[in-house]
This record gives structure tokens, C-alpha cells and sequence, in this order.
């Protein structure tokens, strides 16, 4: 039993126990859901935190406690300035490492380590958390460019605990990249001292994928911005419409499921084999899964013509 315990304490690292427990609980967010009526929960707290945007319940239907912790949703941008800012921060560290023989800062050394990252990991490769990193930081400046240039916001909200929550998520995620370099006693450790050498099949893959799943999320927040302009660009209204177009043809949260396929092109990069990124995938899934499932409820409520033959979120399953 001690043994079996150890064993599980080693797999458990905090980073993993935290992203495990994250999606446990959008896993059971979701569930509830799915749920007949009479099941769900009637707190109106519960619900305002797992909705956001249109899908929160009308105001009548909100108690003002809740109306009083509303932030607007175009606040999301501010995720993307952290992101780009801290994520490229972490990867100026790691790129001043794997080329220069830099150490980490102690402090950045320090807070890995407290988060679970060990010394030399066997079989993982410097080169796929590089560029892991790098896709990170590049999705963030999109989507912030995204923010500032495509979307069009309207007047719907989060709430503030979400809007912290997704402060602190892009923290972590960089943190979770980064404390999966292998590293000697103080800087990256390189197998062959040749970071070139490490490329695989599976880095040119994942790269692709990420690619092709970032061109489709730009090309489906470009169709749901164009639902507000008209045919010279110029914004006319902030209603919602039925989007067509992509990967909408399929599903009604086609930027979610888009969102998803950018993560797991980045377990593709790690080699597959990565238990904490896929543990980050898992979270995501549901998360996502869970947004869609209000969207899609939400779209088929408000249009009478909505495409019945459309899913949620996973074409022609969810």
C-alpha cells in the first residue's frame, strides 16, 4: 500500500493534481448539465460562474449580488496582454538558456520546482517545449490581435471571479511548458548539445496542426465578427445571428472546438507522451465542451431556423 501510495504521490505532481482537478470539475460542471431539470443545481451563483457572455441567464433572472460582480466580456483581451507579456517573458529565459547556456533566474528555478518540474526528464526533448512555448506565445498575440481588430463586442459580461480565473490561467499554463524542459542544476539540459538534432517527425506534425487549427479559430472569429458589419466592414449592430461558413457547417461553437485542436496539436509537439500537457488538453476539452453545450443551447432557444443537424461541439457526436 505505501508503495502504491509513493507511486501515485510521483505521478501527482501539484501541477498535475491542479489540472486534474480542473477538469473534474468542468467535467462535473458539465454533467450536471446534461442532467434531467429537476437535477440541476437551483443556486444562481453556481450558474452565473459557469456562464458567460450570452448564455448568462436574463438579468430579471439574476440576483443583483451576482449583476454587482459583472465585468464586460471585451475584457478578455486583458487575458491575451498577460499571456504575451508573461509567456514571452518565460520564453525569453528559455531561449537565452537552450542557445546561450543561461541559467533560469533562482526565483523562476524556485517557483518550477515548488510547481512540481524536476531535474533531467528522460526521453523528453528541450526542443518540444520550445516550441510548445513559442505556439503559446503566438496564439496569445493572435487572439489579441483578434480582441483589438475582428471581434465585436457587445454588452454581455463575465463574472469577476472568471475574469481573474482567466488572468491566472495563462500564468499557469507557461509555467506548466516550461516545467517540462529537462533541466540540469541550473540551465536546459540538451541531449547532444544540438537543439536541431532533437527534431522529430512529431514536432513537424504538431506544428502543422497548430497552424491549420489557428488559420480555421481566425477564419470562425472572423465569420461571427462579419455577422455585425456590413458588407464595408463598418459595425452596424451587436445582435447575435446564425454564423455559416467553416467549421460552423458542423457545429455551433466552431471557435471552441477550433481552441481545442490548437492544445492538441501541442501534446502532439510534446511527442504524445506527455501526461501533464494532456491532463491540460482533458481541462480544456470539458471547459470548452461546456461553453459549447450553453452556446448551442442557447442558439437553438433564440432561432427557430437554426440547422438542426448542427452539434454543439464535436461534429456529428456532442
Amino acid at each position: 500500500m505505501a508503495s502504491w501510495a509513493g507511486a501515485v504521490l510521483s505521478v501527482l505532481n501539484p501541477l498535475r493534481t491542479l489540472w486534474l482537478a480542473l477538469a473534474a470539475a468542468f467535467l462535473l460542471a458539465l454533467l450536471l448539465q446534461l442532467a434531467p431539470a429537476g437535477l440541476l443545481p437551483s443556486c444562481a451563483l453556481f450558474q452565473d460562474l459557469i456562464r458567460y457572455g450570452k448564455t448568462k441567464l436574463p438579468g430579471p433572472r439574476r440576483p443583483a449580488v451576482c449583476r454587482a460582480f459583472d465585468v464586460p466580456k471585451r475584457y478578455f483581451s486583458h487575458f491575451y496582454i498577460v499571456s504575451v507579456l508573461w509567456n514571452g517573458f518565460l520564453l525569453w529565459f528559455l531561449s537565452q538558456s537552450l542557445f546561450l547556456g543561461a541559467p533560469f533566474p533562482n526565483w523562476l528555478r524556485a517557483l518550477l520546482r515548488t510547481l512540481g518540474a524536476t531535474h533531467f526528464r528522460v526521453g523528453q526533448l528541450a526542443l518540444s517545449a520550445f516550441l510548445v512555448l513559442t505556439s503559446l506565445w503566438v496564439h496569445s498575440l493572435r487572439r489579441l490581435f483578434e480582441c483589438f481588430y475582428i471581434s465585436v463586442f457587445s454588452n454581455a459580461v463575465i463574472h469577476i471571479v472568471q475574469y481573474c480565473f482567466g488572468l491566472v490561467y495563462y500564468v499557469l499554463v507557461g509555467l506548466t511548458v516550461l516545467s517540462q524542459v529537462p533541466m540540469d542544476d541550473k540551465s536546459v539540459y540538451v541531449l547532444g548539445k544540438n537543439l536541431l538534432a532533437q527534431a522529430r517527425w512529431f514536432h513537424v506534425l504538431g506544428m502543422l496542426m497548430f497552424l491549420w487549427s489557428s488559420a480555421h479559430q481566425y477564419e470562425c472569429h472572423v465569420i461571427l465578427s462579419n455577422l455585425r458589419r456590413n458588407k464595408k466592414g463598418v459595425i452596424v449592430h451587436c445582435q447575435h445571428r446564425i454564423p455559416f461558413g467553416d467549421w460552423f457547417e458542423y457545429v455551433s461553437s466552431a471557435n471552441y472546438l477550433a481552441e481545442l485542436m490548437i492544445y492538441f496539436s501541442m501534446a502532439v509537439t510534446f511527442g504524445f507522451h506527455n501526461l501533464t500537457w494532456w491532463l491540460v488538453v482533458t481541462y480544456v476539452f470539458f471547459s470548452q465542451a461546456l461553453s459549447a453545450f450553453f452556446n448551442h443551447k442557447f442558439y437553438k432557444s433564440t432561432f427557430v431556423s437554426y440547422p438542426k443537424h448542427r452539434k454543439a461541439f464535436l461534429p456529428f457526436l456532442f
